[in-house]
């Protein structure tokens, strides 16, 4: 009997239950982790502010269908005196990401190593939405021989195009009438990228854009969709294009094929 994970940190929405979707296509039990990764938060982040919705997160995937949730405390995942961690480079390196929260990944790696190993799945379920982290991810369950395969699900979106994300709570009314201009910016840069407009120029339009909506840019980069590498020729590969930008005190992050 096949199995599939579906990891999250809670605070549920759609995004999560397409995850869920798509663990019952393909296997015949699906799993679902609730645990607000503290290794993955710098100091000064938004762990303390995180969305906790344990209740109704629950509901939420008793209706879905999953078979199994694990919830565990603090102190199950991390016992007192715990001091390993998963180290990674590669994807984990591209700058992106990992250039404005360089403890991100090795946080990220660290727990979910622990629950494919823990959990024994033969699948596990990451959107797309968080594209560097499925890579990372991905890369890291082949290096470690870990018998886990991650499937990539796409970025569920709002019927505005904004990326269902937990943090879209965070995000005031107004706010949340901009923050779709993110994704029609990619939009319009992936289809400059087709018609032949010079990379460097094209990335620099869309993060003047994005200023100009009220948006301050972490990045605005297009990539080799595989492995997160700068392109050096056109074309040379599937290419993806990446995004991070705050909206006030929220940052949302996107991304689409090229």
């Amino acid at each position: 009997m096949r199995t599939a994970l579906v990891p999250t940190m809670g605070a549920l929405h759609n995004g999560h239950l397409r995850l869920v979707e798509m663990g019952l296509r393909t296997a015949d039990r699906v799993v679902t982790t609730i645990f607000v990764n503290p290794q993955q938060f710098a100091p000064g982040e938004d762990l303390d502010a995180y969305p906790r919705t344990e209740k109704s997160d629950v509901e939420k995937l008793r209706a879905a269908g999953v078979h199994l949730i694990f919830a565990p405390p603090l102190l199950e995942m991390y016992q007192e005196g715990f001091c390993t961690s998963v180290s990674t480079a590669g994807p984990a390196k591209a700058g992106l990401e990992d250039k404005s929260r360089p403890h991100f990944f090795e946080g990220v790696t660290t727990v979910v190593a622990k629950l494919f190993i823990a959990a024994g799945c033969d699948y596990a379920m990451f959107g797309e939405k968080d594209f560097q982290q499925l890579k990372v991810v991905t890369k890291m369950a082949r290096d470690l021989s870990i018998p886990t395969s991650v499937i990539g699900v796409p970025t569920v979106r709002a019927d505005d195009g904004l990326a269902l994300a937990s943090r879209n709570a965070y995000l005031s009314e107004e706010q949340r009438s901009i923050a779709p201009m993110l994704h029609q910016t990619l939009q319009h840069l992936a289809t400059d990228i087709r018609n032949g407009k010079n990379m460097t120029r094209a990335c620099s339009a869309a993060k003047k854009t994005l200023k100009q909506n009220g948006f301050k840019t972490d990045y605005v980069e297009i990539r080799v969709a595989e492995t997160l590498e700068p392109v050096k020729s056109v074309p040379e590969a599937e290419l993806r294009i990446l995004a991070a930008a705050w909206l006030g005190k929220t940052r949302l992050i996107d991304n689409i094929a090229v």
